[in-house]
């Protein structure tokens, strides 16, 4: 049996975002926050659960997973299959709607809560080479946090190199079984991390189901179209920035060559007249100030 790829978003929502594994949801997102420093959640309440309606074709199904802690801290989750470029400020646009969306209409700032902004990539985006990134607002010098209200979280699974090691638990261990559809380190997997077991069975049975298979190659057909889109704008927008750059280069080099010839011509009218002038005994001084020649240019032709 071929497994579906959970790196494809639907099927990630339907493994995480279902009601019925929000345990698995809070046992991934405890190992995101624990990785970071942070301290382990006791509960989510999930935001935007995965139904039936969320259609792989239908522009307006949402497949981040939107979720809130008890004290109302409010948690972003995306995967990315293709890189959609300009991730660092679609994060922060995303970010601030979410963040500037609680207050109500004459509410208080200090009504906005914490938003936590974790972004799951099949591709590298930022400089370095860490797995796990995470971003907070602070000062430059001494690292004070000016709020913690801000928290993003980069996991970038292709620079995840280390395999499966027996007896270690951790968030390696999850992204291991995000990073691709073998399943042949699963009873390592497992072992490390027993709640991994339940996201397993799930995306086993959704490998089995005829009817979550036709819509995973949908969405996965529609995934591939849009990427093969943006690429071939980009290339498109490449090539015509070639060649106007080529057009406005032979434009501006004859435009150019105009001018200097110009110059040349000036000049050589002047060596002329100087020529004369030289004949008729005429002092170079007065040469100089007449043709605008300069005493090394005279000289030469003396």
């Amino acid at each position: 049996m071929e497994l579906l790829d959970p790196r494809v978003d639907f099927v990630f929502k339907r493994i995480f975002a279902s009601e019925n594994n929000k345990d698995v949801l809070l046992a991934f997102l405890n190992r995101i926050l624990t990785d970071a420093g942070d301290a382990p959640l006791d509960e989510v309440v999930l935001l935007n659960p995965y139904t039936d309606k969320d259609d792989p074709l239908d522009k307006l199904s949402i497949f981040d997973i939107w979720a809130k802690t008890v004290d109302g801290k409010l948690i972003n989750i995306e995967m990315q299959l293709f890189n959609k470029y300009d991730m660092e400020k679609r994060t922060l646009y995303y970010w601030s709607k979410r963040y500037s969306g609680q207050l109500q209409t004459g509410g208080r700032y200090t009504e906005l809560k914490k938003c936590v902004t974790i972004n799951i990539l099949n591709y590298k985006v930022l400089p370095n080479e860490h797995t796990h990134s995470v971003f907070h607002l602070r000062e430059d010098s001494s690292g004070a946090p000016l709020t913690d209200d801000i928290e993003i979280h980069f996991l970038e699974l292709p620079k995840l190199n280390q395999p499966a090691v027996p007896g270690e638990s951790g968030l390696v261990n999850w992204l291991l079984f995000l990073k691709g559809n073998n399943n042949s380190n699963w009873e390592v997997l497992r072992m490390n991390e027993p709640a991994l077991r339940k996201a397993m069975e799930t995306l086993e049975f959704l490998s089995q189901d005829s009817e979550a298979r036709r819509k995973y190659e949908e969405r996965q057909k529609a995934l591939h179209d849009e990427a093969s889109q943006r690429d071939g704008a980009q290339r498109e927008g490449f090539a015509k920035g070639m060649q106007e750059g080529i057009k406005e280069g032979v434009k501006e080099g004859i435009q150019k060559g105009v001018k200097e010839g110009k110059r040349e011509g000036l000049r050589e009218g002047k060596l002329e007249v100087a020529k004369n002038l030289l004949a008729m005994g005429l002092d170079p001084s007065s040469i100089q100030a007449a043709t605008g020649l300069t005493a090394e240019e005279i000289q030469s032709i003396q």
